[in-house]
This record gives structure tokens, C-alpha cells and sequence, in this order.
């Protein structure tokens, strides 16, 4: 199945409110089909599998109605939380085409019984969890109080966390929509959009003629489960790429610090070059 990524990127809301119905036959097995296909432009291995809440007594105390969860776990290798992130926001978009629901979830899962389904060994981490269902009507009020504490629908100022050269230049969405940078205006504003834990939205850019360099703002510390706000980059970095390859335009992910003067706390992660 083919389906639009910036249309799931756009109509994309975490779900924590199912409506309990099990997922039908056909949506688990295309569902199933495209997380063991899957891949990252960061050359790491995610393994992904569907896993029922009753056979494994799996649980989290923000989530009601849901039947099934997706878990993913990754080896410790290096770039692992970024390809992580890139991974598991790819199947939750795959999933919203189908008309299936996620939410990433981390610190309110029933971790130990999560690692135990996942068979998670000493070298591998499991950052993450969603359920995946047909959403309920209504959000329970739970959801409701959550969303609004986390102002869940808002984001950051498209000039806050873009830069045009360098940081002590913010890049406007009308600037970067003009001249040579217009080739990435829309992808930049789908990485904008991308979820991320606390909706800290820990992503920065300074945006050049034929490349993006992507920095993460950490305001979180370090878990022994990795950086969560690394896999937040990765997240947005999966928003930018996959709009960037429906553009038509396939270009790719280098490791080539430029080092640019950065604020205190932001760091280099990647960089997206344009295709020559």
C-alpha cells in the first residue's frame, strides 16, 4: 500500500482512548508485513513485532481499550536512538494510513513485562511501546487533561527552531519557502509538526544551500534506556525525509559536523545533503 506521508504527518494525533475492537485480520498482516520490511537511512536494526496486552499481562495506565501493542527494541550501537526514532514514527504513520491509532509511550509502561515479551537482551534497549487499535469516538478525560497539559497541538515558532546559516539567524517559513532553500521549506515544516516526549520538541536546524544540519536541544537527561530526546530527533528527521523522498528528491544522511557555533546545550547530530 502506498500512502502519502505528509497527509498522515499532517492528520497524525497520539491516541490513548480505543475503542477495544481487535484489529482486523487484513490491517494486522499489511501492518505486521511493513514493520518487517522496514528500514532507516542510518544503517541500524529495529526489530519491531505486535505483541496481545492479555497473553503478555502487558499494561500502561494512560492507555484504555487497547487489545494489541507494537514494541521495538534496538541494539546499543552507535546512532541507535536516532534510528530508533526514525523507525518507530515510520510504522506509526504506516499504521495511521490503515486508520490505526498510536502513541508513543516510554515512562508509562509496564516496562518489565514489555522486556520480557521482547525478549530484550543485555546489548538491546527498548525505548518505546504504542497500542495500536481503531481509536474511540471520544477521548477519555484522562486523554483529555494530558493533551491539554502537555498543549499537545502546539509547536514551536518555524523561526525558533530553524536557521538560515547559522544560529544567530532564525529561519522565517515565507523566507525559507523563497530562492534555494524553497526545496526544503515543506519538509522543514513537517519536521516541525513531529511529536516528541513532554512535547519538549528538542530538534534544531541551520539550513544551508544544499543541506540541513540537524541539532538536538537537550533539556533532559541521559536514561540507561539511551537519550529519549535523540529518538525525538529521529522522529523528526523521519517527518523531514520521508516528505523530502514523496517530493521526489532523494538525498542523503552524512555525519560531517560543520561545526557551527551552537547555543549551550544543542549539538550535532546529522546532516541531510541534497542529491548532486
Amino acid at each position: 500500500m502506498v500512502f502519502s506521508a505528509t497527509e498522515m504527518i499532517k492528520q497524525r494525533k497520539s491516541v490513548r482512548t480505543f475503542d477495544g475492537r481487535e484489529l482486523t485480520a487484513a490491517d494486522r498482516e499489511s501492518l505486521v508485513d511493513y514493520i518487517s520490511r522496514m528500514d532507516n537511512p542510518f544503517h541500524v536494526s529495529v526489530d519491531f513485532r505486535l505483541l496481545d496486552a492479555k497473553e503478555y499481562d502487558l499494561s500502561s495506565p494512560v492507555i484504555s481499550g487497547a487489545n494489541t501493542y507494537m514494541a521495538a527494541k534496538v541494539k546499543r550501537v552507535e546512532h541507535f536512538e536516532i534510528a530508533y526514532g526514525y523507525s518507530f514514527e515510520k510504522a506509526c504513520l504506516y499504521a495511521l494510513s490503515l486508520g490505526i491509532g498510536t502513541v508513543m509511550l516510554a515512562a508509562s509502561l509496564s516496562r518489565s513485562t514489555f522486556e520480557k515479551a521482547m525478549d530484550v537482551q543485555e546489548d538491546e534497549v527498548l525505548p518505546t511501546a504504542s497500542p495500536v487499535g481503531y481509536p474511540a469516538e471520544k477521548r477519555s478525560v484522562l486523554e483529555r487533561l494530558m493533551r491539554k497539559a502537555l498543549k499537545a497541538d502546539d509547536r514551536i515558532l518555524f523561526s525558533k527552531l530553524f536557521f538560515d546559516g547559522s544560529f544567530d539567524k532564525g529561519l522565517s517559513k515565507e523566507a525559507a519557502a523563497e530562492g534555494d532553500l524553497g526545496v526544503f521549506a515543506e519538509s522543514l515544516e513537517m519536521a516541525r509538526l513531529a511529536p516528541s516526549a513532554a512535547n519538549k520538541q528538542p530538534w534544531r536546524a541551520v539550513v544551508e544551500r544544499d543541506r540541513v544540519h540537524f541539532y538536538e536541544y537537550q533539556t533532559m537527561k541521559e536514561s540507561p534506556l539511551g537519550d529519549v530526546q535523540k529518538v525525538d530527533v529521529g522522529i523528526a528527521l523521519c517527518h523531514f525525509d520521508m516528505s523530502m523522498e514523496e517530493a521526489g528528491i532523494a538525498g542523503e544522511f552524512v555525519f560531517e559536523d560543520p561545526e557551527i557555533k551552537a547555543p549551550e546545550g544543542v549539538h550535532y547530530i546529522v546532516t541531510y545533503i541534497l542529491p548532486h
